[in-house]
């Protein structure tokens, strides 16, 4: 049976800048938006609310669906990643409680998609969906009868 990672990440946006957080991978820092993996206890928007904490110190709720997207990694990972917009009134201050964070940063879009140190290609896709206005209900991907 094929079992692909399930995977939320949050495209915050403030001020024309977006939330990046780093992390350093094999010696090198990398960039992601606040993201990770669905636990088995969670539903998509309990997952992003809580990697956005993790990984941000902020605290706020997905306005919008993004993307899904079905992408296998280099190492040949199969993943489902679920993105998810917030637009925030200004910059927030960030608190890492995730110790693999080394810290956030808020960027503009131009800086995000001329990187070289990007974890995965979709990041720089998750800022060109939202350049492209991309906005969907959450309702897309809401829980059915979910007994948590």
């Amino acid at each position: 049976m094929f079992k692909p990672h399930v995977t939320v990440a949050c495209v915050v946006h403030a001020a024309g800048k977006f939330l990046i957080v780093e992390e350093t991978i094999n010696h090198k820092a990398l960039w992601n938006q606040p993201a990770g993996h669905l636990e088995a206890d969670e539903t998509l928007l309990q997952a992003a609310e809580r990697e956005l904490w993790e990984e941000t110190g902020i605290r706020a709720q997905p306005q919008f669906f993004l993307r899904m997207h079905q992408w296998i990694a280099p190492d040949n990972t199969p993943f489902l990643r679920f993105s998810f917009v917030i637009e925030l009134a200004t910059p927030l201050p960030t608190e890492p409680h995730d110790s693999d964070i080394d810290r956030c940063l808020w960027l503009t879009p131009q800086q995000i998609l001329e990187a070289n140190n990007l974890r995965s290609p979709l990041v720089a896709e998750s800022i060109r969906c939202y350049q492209q206005q991309e906005r969907y209900p959450l309702s897309l991907v809401s829980s059915y009868n979910w007994p948590f």
